[in-house]
């Protein structure tokens, strides 16, 4: 359909229906009738000629447009163009809202799951988890995906109740992981006491709450002490205190913002700071290593487009896939007798230089390449999150912070079971087994009472 000028003595348009017929016929002498049958003349009218040059130089045009489009061999239907495109596997859940992804949700649940079974000693169900078949394990994607989380939820708040909304956002949720660590603090002080103590006192970390707690409960509320496993959350504590001013920061001079990010972690490696602690002045999770996690994922989310098509390109796959060979091999010699059966000696000893407390560059080199990997892997849209399991995983998810501090009280319970009564295959099995379940149980329970205001 095109509009062409309408005869001299109207003055409007008409539609005008073409053909590939007329588009042929356009390359002959024209004729048009503007009241009659009779011919047009343009020897005699050069002046009423022009409407039929207008139409000839317009056909001409529609016609080269037509050979480019057959060029490039786009035969689209006019309905095809209308029809909204259909995705590619069965609508998602929307378990949080419109726009959520729920891979986010998804690694958390996954990630709490794996830190649970780590947590037990001497757990078959550890070897379920990354820890054993490279160099990283959970740790850094449970720490990265809540730099990825924070930013979201707080720029969403920035946006939609400015600066002083982000503040009074982050210093709730500080408050909220402050007052967790201390009831998590004093409920595993309670369980060590209750199943007598002993071991348990010692590997938990417990035994001077126990004989000293005034001393110790105040160092606590200071974040200079802590039981075993629960080092990571004084670690958000201190992160979503100071989250607010690396958002400004984010949102203003992202490249200049993890440059510095990645100089402090460079100084870290270097000359080995870290933050005193009481009373054995070691923090597990040295906060000026590990805030690199954070700032990346928050930065990826801000201003990470550009390193986007890096990170989704068939190099970057065949370098993280090689990586990740390489740190197989090295870290499945570690379970062989003698680990030179499989790589050099050199190599074998490679896991007692591979420092966690302050990531070592090592250990993110592997986390970086399982991000890739997952990447390529699991779409947005990717069915297996509709599945039983996934959902499980992304209820735990969504209650990330209530589910670790039960994670951590199931795993010392289930430590004192191995040592009280079995550590037999079986009970490991169970116990690994069971706690995941009743982790996704408290996570469901958690999610249907939740208070939604308005």
């Amino acid at each position: 359909m095109m509009m062409v000028p309408a005869p001299a003595p109207h003055s409007s348009v008409e539609m005008v229906t073409i053909s590939s017929i007329d588009l042929a016929a356009s390359r002959e002498p024209m004729r048009w009738r503007p009241d009659s049958d009779a011919p047009f003349d343009l020897d005699k009218d050069r002046g009423r000629a022009a409407p039929n040059t207008d139409i000839r130089r317009t056909l001409a045009e529609i016609e080269r447009n037509a050979k480019v489009l057959r060029g490039r061999h786009l035969h689209l239907e006019p309905e095809l163009l209308a029809t909204p495109a259909k995705p590619l596997v069965g609508a998602l859940p929307d378990l949080k809202g419109p726009g959520r992804d729920l891979r986010i949700d998804a690694c958390r649940g996954i990630a709490l799951w794996c830190i649970f079974l780590d947590h037990v000693p001497n757990n078959i169900g550890s070897w379920l988890t990354l820890r054993n078949y490279g160099f990283s394990d959970t740790a850094e994607v449970f720490i990265f995906v809540s730099g990825v989380t924070c930013a979201l939820a707080y720029g969403k708040a920035c946006s939609r109740d400015g600066w002083a909304g982000v503040i009074s956002r982050t210093l709730w949720r500080s408050w909220d992981i402050y007052a967790a660590f201390l009831l998590l603090t004093v409920a595993c002080a309670v369980m060590v006491y209750l199943a007598g103590a002993g071991r348990f006192a010692d590997e938990s970390n417990t035994r001077i709450l126990l004989e000293y707690p005034g001393a110790t409960l105040a160092h606590a509320a200071i974040l200079q002490y802590r039981p075993v496993n629960t080092d990571v959350l004084p670690l958000f504590v201190v992160y979503h205190l100071l989250f607010a001013p690396l958002l400004w920061l984010l949102l203003r001079v992202p490249n200049l913002t993890l440059s510095a990010s990645l100089l402090l972690y460079a100084l870290v490696q270097v000359f080995g700071w870290t933050v005193p602690t009481w009373h054995n002045n070691v923090w597990f999770f040295n906060p000026l290593a590990w805030q690199l996690l954070v700032v990346l994922g928050a930065w990826c989310v801000i201003a990470g487009e550009g390193f986007w098509p890096w990170v989704t390109s068939r190099t970057a796959l065949v370098l993280a896939v090689l990586y990740l060979a390489v740190s197989l091999i090295i870290a499945l010699s570690w379970s062989l007798k003698p680990p030179e059966a499989l790589v050099p000696q050199a190599l074998a000893k490679l896991v007692y230089l591979v420092d966690k407390s302050n990531l070592d560059p090592l250990r993110l080199l592997h986390f970086f390449a399982l991000a890739i990997l997952a990447v390529w892997l699991v779409p947005r849209n990717w069915r297996g999150l509709t599945t039983p399991v996934m959902r499980g995983a992304i209820r735990c998810g969504e209650n990330s912070l209530a589910i670790y501090c039960f994670g951590v009280l199931l795993a010392l319970a289930s430590h004192i079971g191995l040592v009280d009564i079995s550590d037999g295959l079986p009970m490991q099995v169970a116990l690994s087994l069971a706690g995941i379940l009743v982790m996704i149980a408290a996570a469901a329970l958690l999610s249907s009472i939740r208070f939604k205001p308005k």
